[in-house]
């Protein structure tokens, strides 16, 4: 897919683990984990608010477009 999560390089910024973020934003781990990964096929735009208002970054901060 040619959308790029870099959850992991924000989490690393913040010193923070995706289990830390979980608990603060209230979505399982599991979604968090899949989203990680890239697995996701999809995003709402509330878990994406709260990553971004927790993390203090903007969407773009968040995802990358990498065309093939």
């Amino acid at each position: 897919m040619a959308i790029v999560v870099k959850l992991d390089d924000l989490l690393h910024a913040k010193r923070m683990t995706l289990t830390d973020l979980s608990d603060r934003i209230g979505i399982t781990l599991a979604n968090l984990s899949i989203l990680k990964t890239g697995k996701a096929k999809a995003m709402r735009f509330s878990t994406l608010e709260a990553i971004c208002t927790e993390l203090g970054c903007q969407p773009g901060d968040l995802l990358a477009f990498e065309p093939d």
